[in-house]
């Protein structure tokens, strides 16, 4: 098979693995720079261009899309898809899993666990916003915040108001979670392939930090997940449309509740926490399902 691995960076460890597990089972692997890529679109040959060059096809493309480059990295995976190229997390599926307050939307529909949650860009009433979630402490987060940045625990009423009143300063839109205190600043990665949680890992936030993400210093360690906790993980990939992400699990007094999905999650952390070939597993979907014109959303939006 002849696979594309769309990444800025050739040289992360995520992107490395991949390139590396593919080549060894025997495929060829080309990394391309997502946003060095323009279209040609044109109703009958819809093309890919690098350097001057259309791209040769391709069976399959893993989109390694960092969340600043959302926009125009799903519009090449689209033009992919429209080309008739398998791709491991379509185009739709990943702008669904970005947008944060459309996810969590999907998610509570489907009735899957999470933190109660209130969205807000200029509420009239802060204490009722805030109320509404089981007043303080709270987690509040910009919609708009990536791997922790722009995410602030507020331990008072005052302080909540603050924080929001400060955030409503600068014209953004924010959501207000409950704190899960019980969770002790630990989260679980849930890595899903397939529709199967493949790996799992507890992330545990570094001293006073509440945060549990490892570049922010937390660790990882092996960890073993209920049948409640596999099953949110699996239902929340499901609900996203995606064939491989990261489910980030909190464990409440209500059980397990979602904090977000993942479209890109990194490899190397749960990759070192549990000694599996995620990568590999990543390949072998890919071989056994990346099928020509094999995907749900080829033609929409």
């Amino acid at each position: 098979m002849k696979i594309a691995i769309l990444s800025r960076n050739k040289n992360i460890y995520s992107t490395k693995r991949l390139k590396e597990a593919g080549e060894n089972l025997g495929h060829e692997v080309d990394v391309i720079d997502t946003l060095h890529c323009y279209m040609d679109i044109s109703s009958n040959r819809p093309t890919v261009r690098f350097k001057g060059e259309a791209l040769p096809h391709y069976d399959a493309v893993i989109p390694r899309i960092g969340a600043s480059v959302t926009f125009y990295g799903t519009a090449v995976v689209r033009q992919f898809e429209m080309m008739g190229t398998f791709s491991i997390n379509e185009s739709v599926a990943i702008s669904r899993s970005r947008d944060k307050l459309r996810s969590m939307q999907l998610l509570s529909r489907k009735g899957i666990g999470m933190p109660r949650t209130g969205f807000a860009h200029h509420p009239d009433r802060i204490d009722d916003l805030i109320k509404n979630v089981g007043g303080a402490p709270v987690v509040i987060k910009l919609l708009e915040g990536t791997q922790g940045i722009g995410v602030v625990l507020a331990d008072t009423q005052k302080a909540a108001e603050s924080i929001i009143e400060a955030f409503m300063g600068l014209n953004a839109n924010i959501l207000v979670q409950e704190y899960i205190k019980e969770a002790g600043g630990a989260d679980i990665r849930c890595l899903v392939v397939g529709g199967k949680v493949v790996a799992a890992m507890k992330r545990q936030a570094a001293a006073g930090e509440f945060r549990s993400n490892l570049h922010r210093g937390g660790s990882a360690s092996l960890v073993r997940l209920s049948p409640q906790e596999r099953k949110t993980a699996i239902d929340a990939a499901k609900t996203m449309g995606l064939n491989m992400c990261g489910v980030d699990i909190l464990r409440s007094n209500n059980g397990p509740v979602v904090m977000e999905v993942n479209s890109s999650p990194g490899l190397e952390g749960i990759e070192s926490a549990t000694g599996k070939d995620i990568a590999g597993m990543i390949i072998d979907f890919i071989a056994k399902n990346a099928k020509p014109n094999n995907t749900k959303t080829r033609g929409k939006g």
